[in-house]
């Protein structure tokens, strides 16, 4: 067994050695900036999370961007959680031998389907929602990525996205030292968004932007500004469209090429505002808002390109407080409405309710839902008496509740496109119909009416007790007088 290095400084790495505990077994990836070890913990007791090692390519000579990042990713990774990062278990410094031990994620990246663009859209749009999920969570936990690229996205067995490689992220809580440091824009070219070349870090819909181009090379293989290797190449994002989606691929969707052109627009303030809310888009293409983005088939004309460069020209990015002040301006509010059974006071208050809601929360969108009770076993009779269909009533109901909620929004000055959506479901149970749409939508505040009648609860139980026990937001029941 090889000894653990000795004396200030990196040591040669070799199969088999030592270090901090940590058994190397063998170098799985030899990259450019750093190079990645499969380890196992010396006295591994009952811990089996698979290790992996990454250590930073140190050379004299080379690019003191790359020490700089590895410390950043040092000082990052600790303080993340959850399923879509590795988990974190040690760090070495550089007097010794630098190094981060993180759990190893079984699979491949999305890199070996990128290279086999174009993709079946279903893909696209899956892997299109679980990578925006993996960025809200992110930037729930004060990081922006700044570096999404298919190399740096991979996939748990359990399907989860995960996101690796923090190394030119930012941390709201932490010092940016690629900033003071550095005077040059940080990200991988055909990736980085407007704000990033303009020099500002601290964008979580930065990674919005990433992800478009990403979703539009495999859409349709094809990259949206190409790979420049410049500032002033990548300076032509700023005033330059890209070609259509719909151009490179007839057959993609209208309502998918406003999702991604949406995530490539200049302005961070016209993008989604949030990767929540990106996500809930790919995962109702029917609420999706068309506008005239959807339906381009050219990019625009010469003057309209030099008008842009004119507008760039001096242009600097408004100031954005932090990754998470970002998300929380741009909530997702579940308005959980019973149109068929509820009594009008109670559908007004609720009404109240979320109006005030969207007065105090500018940027916020609202889905406004109701449950249609399906039976567990027996057939379910889908129309009504008159042969109309039952979905659709409840549908054209809870559009006519909405509608004062509409004329609210109407008022707020640049009104984001598709602030309101309607859902209608099917379901046995309405409980757990909302908090599983909750979960899967990321909903932050959910807003309900109570049951009116006390006998009537004591009967069926009360569905806004239980989603308020098991939803994973906060949950607003609202009450009647009579209630």
């Amino acid at each position: 067994m090889a000894s653990e290095p000795r004396g200030p400084g990196p040591g040669k790495l070799e199969p088999g050695q030592v270090i901090d505990g940590f058994r190397l077994i063998e170098r799985t990836h030899q990259g450019g900036m750093a190079h990645l070890w499969r380890v196992s913990r010396v006295d591994d007791g009952d811990d089996s999370l698979p290790l992996i090692m990454k250590v930073p390519r140190i050379k004299g000579g080379d690019d003191p961007a790359t020490i700089v990042g590895f410390e950043v990713e040092q000082m990052i990774m600790p303080a993340l959680a959850g399923v879509h990062v590795p988990r974190f278990v040690a760090k070495g410094d550089f007097t010794r031998q630098p190094y981060i031990v993180m759990e190893r994620i079984e699979g491949n990246s999305l890199r070996t389907r990128f290279e086999q663009a174009p993709l079946p859209l279903a893909e696209v749009i899956e892997v299109g929602w679980k990578v925006a999920t993996a960025l809200h969570d992110l930037h729930r936990q004060h990081v922006i990525h700044l570096d999404v690229k298919p190399s740096n996205v991979m996939f748990r067995s359990t399907g989860e996205a995960v996101l690796v490689d923090f190394g030119l992220s930012r941390h709201d809580l932490l010092p940016d030292l690629l900033d003071e440091e550095f005077e040059l824009p940080m990200g991988t070219g055909p990736y980085m968004s407007p704000e990033q070349v303009q020099f500002v870090r601290n964008d979580p819909r930065s990674d919005l932007f990433a992800l478009g181009v990403l979703l539009y090379h495999l859409a349709t293989g094809q990259r949206p500004f190409g790979a420049p290797t410049t500032v002033r190449g990548l300076r032509r994002r700023l005033y330059e469209e890209p070609v259509p989606p719909r151009a490179h691929r007839p057959d993609l969707p209208p309502w998918l090429q406003e999702v991604i052109l949406r995530c490539l627009e200049v302005q961070p303030a016209k993008r989604h505002q949030s990767a929540a809310q990106l996500a809930f888009a790919l995962q109702n293409p029917e609420q999706v808002a068309l506008t005239e983005r959807a339906a381009r088939l050219e990019r625009g004309s010469r003057w309209q390109s030099l008008r842009r460069w004119f507008k760039a020209v001096g242009h600097e990015p408004a100031p954005v407080a932090s990754a998470v002040e970002q998300t929380v301006r741009s909530p997702i509010v579940l308005a959980a409405v019973d149109v068929a059974g509820a009594e009008s006071s109670l559908l007004e208050a609720v009404r109240h309710t979320v109006q005030r809601l969207l007065q105090t929360e500018p940027g916020a969108r609202l889905a406004c839902l109701t449950v249609m009770r399906t039976n567990r076993i027996a057939t379910d009779e889908l129309v009504e008496r008159d042969g109309s269909s039952k979905h659709v009533n409840l549908l054209v109901q809870l559009k006519h509740w909405a509608h004062p909620l509409v004329k609210t929004l109407e008022q707020q000055h640049e009104v984001p496109e598709g602030r309101l959506t309607f859902h209608v479901l099917e379901a046995p149970d309405p409980a757990t119909a909302i908090v599983e749409y909750a979960q899967r939508n990321q909903v932050d505040h959910i807003v309900m009416g109570a049951r009116s009648s006390g006998s009537l609860r004591r009967y069926l139980g009360s569905v806004s007790a239980q989603v308020a026990a098991e939803a994973p937001c906060n949950v607003t029941v609202v009450r009647t007088a009579a209630g």
